[in-house]
């Protein structure tokens, strides 16, 4: 099972770099350390930034900070129960 506080950790840790606001998920590549092959791991849970872009409904651009960002992320994993 996925430590979700573990998760928004490594996930703001990613994403806190990028220029806010931001408008798209292009525009967090270039923050990434591995750029969209970065990965978020937890228990059972392990997905690329890549991947995680595929799993999300497009998200509510533009967003101010990291943590609204990886908040709704996370909102979203919930309800595709991927967490």
């Amino acid at each position: 099972m996925a430590d979700e506080d573990e998760l928004r950790s490594q996930m703001t840790n990613a994403f806190e770099e990028a220029d806010y606001p931001i408008s798209s998920p292009m525009d967090l590549v270039p923050a990434l350390p591995n750029g969209p092959s970065t990965k978020f791991e937890s228990g059972d849970f392990s997905m690329t930034a890549m991947e995680l872009n595929t799993k999300l409904d497009g998200g509510n651009f533009p967003y101010e900070s990291p943590d609204s960002f990886v908040d709704d992320i996370i909102e979203q994993l919930k309800a595709q129960d991927e967490l």
